[in-house]
């Protein structure tokens, strides 16, 4: 598939082509989106299986801890819907676990300082356990550090949200995961286990080259951080929502809560960051938000920059190499073959309330202006943000310094006399006059 330049086209293989010789992936396939539509699909390498399946746009791979996402979507959904508090505590909805003070936000964010996996054989290679059996093998003694200190990141924390999310509904993770996020998004191709054409998880011996089969057990309670199989192309379905949100699945509002910058590792937070169950990677000037994925035998990563409405998904079935990491450089790709045209202006649509305070304002001696961008009144100058009508003559900032702060309208004889911008006082006229 493409809809892309020739050259565009060609810059992308090259790039999943590079990146699949260069660090011995069997199979990698990959896609770009662009406002809404899977533009480009490609795919390198010959194994996708022992039989010779050809990696492809509707092969399922394992998708690893880009199944955290949807686990984190669950959890969003019930807060909007009133079942739960990002800040309520885990032991309340599942009393006597270990690390229950630990809030539902840190364990969304990773930031409660548990430890990474649970204890016992590692999760991702062998079979799962119940619930129940996990719980009972945590200890707040295998702490990796205090709460709020910084990003550790932990599997065990998905388990936990998934159970909540469970008793919360009274319906098993899975089935909320195909009932409230699949099936609206019309994903048919994502799944528990694999069906249909699906690739073979492989490790590639590190001096002989030989492929070496990956198990792909059942990981139980562990299934929520990374269980899931899936295509490029119902991940590029996927991709889009994060740009443009489905309201039945969850709101604009809650997909920018989710992409806000929640925890960081101190030594990569100016670069790099977490939100509520998204990883943030700063490209300046903008931002990318997705996952990256592994399972034992598959890599995975989907990214989409929300602003520029593009984004990439790529899938590999190797244990080691350069998959997750493509999905960025896709995007990177796409922009500078094929820059986003500008927004077309618009006529600004006739505000409901604030006309009256549109034109030049002073702090001071300090110029401001108040005017219309997108049908919300913009605060331009050395203070800049948007305001949003709360009532008769207060506004709400909606970004920068000003975010959630209120602007009062103050008047005289039923004129216009000031504006109070949470203390700073803008006047029509500078200081003197």
């Amino acid at each position: 598939m493409t809809d892309v330049r020739a050259d565009t086209a060609a810059a992308l293989l090259a790039g999943i082509a590079a990146a699949q010789s260069e660090t011995r992936v069997p199979s990698v396939t990959a896609g770009v989106v662009r406002d809404g539509e899977l533009v480009w699909t490609g795919a390198r390498g010959r194994f996708a299986d022992a039989a010779g399946l050809a990696p492809g746009s509707n092969v399922q791979y394992r998708i690893g801890s880009i199944t955290k996402t949807l686990t984190a979507v669950l959890v969003l959904q019930c807060r909007d819907d009133g079942l739960l508090a990002l800040n309520d505590a885990v032991g309340k909805y599942l009393p006597g676990i270990a690390f229950g003070d630990r809030t539902v936000r840190h364990l969304l964010a990773h930031s409660g300082g548990m430890n990474a996996e649970p204890e016992g054989p590692w999760w991702e290679r062998n079979p799962g356990i119940s619930f129940d059996e996990l719980a009972a093998t945590m200890d707040e003694s295998q702490a990796a550090g205090p709460a709020d200190r910084r990003h550790h990141y932990s599997n065990l924390g998905y388990a936990l949200l998934a159970e909540i999310v469970a008793r919360l509904r009274g319906e098993s993770w899975l089935d909320l995961v195909q009932r409230r996020i699949l099936d609206p998004l019309e994903m048919r191709r994502t799944s528990y286990f694999a069906f249909g054409a699906a690739a073979q998880g492989y490790s590639v011996h590190p001096f002989s080259g030989q492929l070496i089969e990956e198990p792909a057990y059942d990981s139980g309670a562990m299934a929520p951080a990374g269980q899931l199989w899936s295509t490029v192309e119902d991940l590029a379905k996927y991709a889009n929502f994060w740009i443009d949100p489905v309201t039945e699945v969850l709101s604009r509002d809650t997909v920018d809560e989710m992409a806000a910058p929640a925890a960081a590792d101190p030594r990569e937070a100016l670069t790099a960051s977490y939100g509520l169950g998204l990883r943030l990677i700063a490209e300046d000037p903008y931002l990318l938000v997705g996952h990256t994925g592994s399972m034992p035998g598959f890599l995975a990563g989907l990214f989409v920059d929300r602003v520029r409405r593009i984004g990439a998904v790529a899938l590999g079935n190797a244990t080691y190499g350069k998959v997750a990491s493509l999905a960025p450089e896709l995007i990177t790709t796409l922009a500078s073959h094929e820059p986003a045209l500008a927004q077309e202006w618009l006529p600004e649509p006739q505000l409901e309330q604030g006309n009256e305070l549109l034109g030049h304002w002073y702090w001071g001696n300090t110029p401001l202006t108040i005017g219309v961008s997108g049908g919300v009144l913009q605060l331009s100058g050395a203070m800049s943000c948007r305001l949003t009508p709360l009532g008769p003559d207060v506004y709400q900032g909606r970004d920068g310094y000003f975010a959630g702060e209120r602007l009062r309208v103050v008047r005289t004889g039923g004129a216009v006399d000031h504006l109070n911008l949470a203390t700073f006082i803008l006047t029509r006229t500078p200081y003197g006059e």
